[in-house]
């Protein structure tokens, strides 16, 4: 970090946001102006804004915020916190234990058997041999590399972290970029199909990317549940349909001149002995129980724990490749459930909705603005904490649309409701993809030194704009997810 950077964000960004949650702590309940806000639910206003400003800023690590949020709720609307702050008298208090369960919320865990897949498939080698098989069928005519690295790194980020892959994909591309001329215009959109196919490929399962886990975990608490197949079965449509017009744009923005691109992926060269095959085939078996879930009955979070349990007892996942789990991005889900959680429980939420006349808004313009709002935030800050900031919300918003004495009930349930509307959001947070900055990927992609910013904010925001709709429409009057 330079010093400019130190100096705004600890000498003022920092100040004005603890005086700013501080304000808002001490002001008289009445100032609100919310009919029956108790102490509590206002501690609880306090909380959340300053975990929105501290990840809006990242003034500290996103999940060193999430880890405080749990602590000071943990300390001052628990029903087991600091004795003199946490009096029944000052409004609901949350069990203590509901608001340590965000470390282990179920789709926490079932985020961290997805991290526990993809930390196996890389130490056994099978990431590798997956991506030079399926990139073989695509030959070596420029247009068809193209699309087979998008199709196969839309699908590695189903399953595995869109940077990892991202990462992985360029290892790979790094000796092609390097062989071509100097004039091959093609390179740049070889490049920019790392981050586009990493950040939509992430969207195709509630594994591949922490806005989706956030987002079905919101869900699931307020009662709505949606499986992983379910999951899959709209958004894997979107996914493809959004990598063919990417294909389309690369090749139009960045048209190649050679005749042929040759890909020499080498694989490791790994004895398949026990634990080769345990790890081979438990990797499918959990993907099959995955898509399966409804034929099974068991459910996609506790399918997550069968790799970790089998990779354990047979010494294919060791203590040393426990580390390797990205614990902050599970810190920072951690986090906005419980918040989540605090909104509920307290009260909040339910003050909120009426007080705040959610009920009577326009569907169409909450959905577009809360989108948008997304959108914007998620190419300046991380999706993940965007999500977290702003699925709360929406989970209040569409509770109060919900409710059958709403103005517009019927046209809520008529575009899918909850089930359509926090989704969308995750949508929108992964197709933010405009700037370097944006996302890990495009920073990987802008790495090479081939891809400049204004082509990447050119591809990134005709995608946006794209995706945006098209998920609108899918997700609202195409194929809404069914309300169980």
């Amino acid at each position: 970090m330079s010093n400019n950077k130190f100096s705004v964000k600890y000498c003022i960004l920092l100040p004005l946001v603890l005086i700013a949650t501080v304000l808002l702590w001490a002001l008289p309940v009445d100032s609100f102006g919310i009919e029956g806000l108790t102490v509590i639910q206002q501690r609880m206003i306090s909380i959340f804004v300053f975990a929105a400003l501290m990840w809006m800023f990242e003034i500290i690590p996103n999940w060193t915020t999430s880890l405080i949020v749990i602590v000071v709720m943990l300390l001052t609307v628990s029903n087991k916190g600091l004795s003199f702050l946490c009096n029944p008298d000052y409004g609901s208090l949350v069990d203590y234990k509901s608001i340590m369960a965000s470390f282990a919320d179920p789709v926490v865990m079932l985020f961290m058997g997805g991290f526990v897949l993809a930390i196996i498939a890389s130490k056994y080698g099978m990431d590798a041999v997956i991506a030079k098989g399926l990139l073989s069928i695509f030959g070596t005519k420029p247009k068809m590399v193209l699309l087979g690295f998008l199709i196969i790194i839309a699908l590695f980020s189903m399953f595995m972290s869109n940077t990892a892959t991202a990462a992985m994909m360029l290892a790979f591309l790094a000796p092609v970029l390097k062989a071509l001329p100097e004039d091959e215009t093609g390179k740049v959109g070889l490049a920019l199909a790392i981050p586009v196919a990493a950040n939509l490929g992430g969207i195709g399962t509630p594994i591949g990317t922490p806005p989706n886990a956030i987002a079905i975990g919101a869900l699931e608490n307020a009662g709505y549940a949606i499986s992983f197949a379910t999951w899959m079965s709209r958004m894997i449509p979107y996914v493809i349909v959004m990598i063919v017009i990417a294909w389309i744009l690369l090749q139009l923005f960045f048209p190649f001149k050679s005749d042929r691109i040759v890909l020499n992926i080498e694989s490791k060269d790994r004895k398949m002995d026990a634990k080769a095959w345990i790890a081979w085939i438990t990797f499918f078996v959990t993907i099959l129980l995955w898509v399966t879930e409804s034929l099974t009955g068991i459910n996609s979070n506790i399918v997550a724990l069968i790799p970790l349990a089998v990779y354990t007892c047979t010494g294919v996942f060791t203590k040393e490749d426990i580390k390797e789990i990205n614990w902050s991005v599970l810190w920072l889900v951690a986090g906005g459930f419980a918040l989540g959680t605090g909104l509920n429980k307290t009260g909040l939420a339910a003050s909120l909705i009426n007080a705040i006349p959610f009920s009577a808004m326009n569907v169409v313009l909450v959905l577009v603005v809360a989108g948008l709002v997304c959108y914007f935030l998620s190419n300046f800050i991380s999706n993940s904490a965007t999500a977290a900031l702003l699925v709360p919300i929406l989970v209040v918003v569409g509770s109060a649309m919900a409710s059958p004495e709403a103005a517009n009930n019927a046209q809520f349930l008529a575009l899918g409701g909850m089930y359509s509307m926090v989704p969308f959001i995750a949508v929108c947070a992964s197709i933010a993809m405009l700037l370097p900055i944006s996302t890990p990927p495009n920073a990987i992609a802008a790495s090479t030194g081939l891809v400049e910013t204004r082509q990447m904010a050119k591809v990134g925001i005709i995608i946006g704009v794209i995706g945006f709709v098209l998920g609108y429409f899918l997700l609202t009057r195409i194929f809404p997810f069914p309300q169980v």
